[in-house]
């Protein structure tokens, strides 16, 4: 997609702080980050949010996941991380291209959402 900002951080038109980059997926540090360790992974491929997952991209997003511990650790969450994916308006979606944060760092997380 032309005008999605994670799109563009991905063909690296808009600059990022680079973790990882594969051929279907890219990692990089949150430009405001919330702990030590803040970072994203996205998939390449444009897929807008969960609600949008199809088959085909189940290989991206195995990737993705199964990326995100290595990465945590070598970020410096060594004890443990948080992941989290926001999917649509009410699940606080700010930008519509599926992507998971990664935040950690040492006792630095709160509990889960307050209800």
């Amino acid at each position: 997609m032309d005008d999605c900002i994670f799109c563009k951080i991905a063909r690296g038109e808009i600059p990022s702080k680079k973790i990882y980059e594969d051929e279907h997926v890219f990692a990089f540090h949150d430009i405001n980050p919330i702990a030590p360790v803040h970072f994203l992974i996205i998939p390449k491929a444009h897929v807008p949010s969960l609600y949008e997952c199809e088959p085909e991209n189940e290989a991206a997003l195995g990737r993705v996941l199964a990326l995100t511990g290595r990465l945590a650790r070598e970020q410096g969450a060594t004890d443990g991380f948080r992941s989290i994916i926001n999917t649509g308006r009410v699940g606080r979606q700010e930008v519509y291209h599926v992507h998971v944060h990664v935040i950690g760092g040492p006792d630095v997380l709160p509990g889960m959402l307050k209800r």
